[in-house]
């Protein structure tokens, strides 16, 4: 029985494990969830997983519900490459394994909030954005970048040094490339090492990347027009 997949590619850990089962060419079962018509509190949804958010992995009755678990369980299950998410190199191990712990309060949690306070809230509450609430997280994404770039990303072109890449990678870009659609990427472009290393990560991964973020790219033409009040457009 084929994996079933279910995500929604407005989100950003659900298009990092879509990129990657893309490009390891593993077969799933797409089971795509609208977070934005509320279909993750849909009951059966719940019963998957009672978390309501996505991404959640099903094999054969073996359910997962964190990015992070699901990298590393398809990593083991297929036996992939060891750039990926190594397992003879301890020292690169623990080295993606510090990104991995970072980013949830760092690259994940800043560029998330800043896209949710400028497009997701005003969306939601059809009122204007919170401009203070928006800097508040906003503020903190310069100092996240300046880490990436002299500590993550100091050893190599890609976190942890390897020369090739790896999970932490998938979903560090994934993070960093949500401020697209609010036009907040100049954030990141003002950084030469984090600019070239995101390129990086998009040319080794496509023609999976820019499908997985063919919303994420299509949002910011709307927004560019609409801005908040775009809605129903998304």
């Amino acid at each position: 029985m084929a994996l079933k997949y279910y995500f929604d590619l407005m989100s950003q850990p659900s298009r990092a494990v879509y990129i990657f089962l893309k490009a390891n060419n593993i077969k799933f079962e797409a089971k795509p969830v609208a977070l934005r018509k509320g279909e993750n509190f849909k009951e059966e949804f719940t019963k998957l997983n009672p978390w309501q958010r996505v991404p959640v992995l099903d094999d054969n009755g073996f359910v997962l519900t964190e990015s992070v678990a699901i990298l590393r369980y398809l990593t083991s299950k297929y036996n992939l490459p060891e750039h990926w998410y190594p397992k003879n190199d301890l020292q690169r191990q623990a080295r993606i394994e510090e990104y991995l712990h970072w980013q949830h309060l760092n690259t994940r949690m800043q560029a998330a909030m800043v896209f949710r306070q400028k497009l997701i809230m005003p969306v939601a509450r059809q009122g204007k954005i919170d401009e203070a609430k928006v800097n508040r997280f906003k503020d903190q994404l310069p100092k996240i970048i300046d880490q990436l770039d002299k500590y993550f990303l100091k050893d190599g072109k890609y976190i942890g040094g390897n020369e090739d890449i790896s999970v932490a990678d998938l979903l560090g870009v994934c993070e960093l490339t949500q401020l697209y659609p609010v036009f907040e990427e100049e954030i990141y472009m003002n950084n030469k090492n984090v600019k070239q290393w995101m390129e990086r990560v998009r040319e080794r991964l496509n023609p999976h990347f820019d499908d997985g973020h063919s919303i994420t790219y299509r949002t910011r033409e709307a927004y560019k027009t609409l801005g908040p009040k775009l809605g129903a457009k998304l």
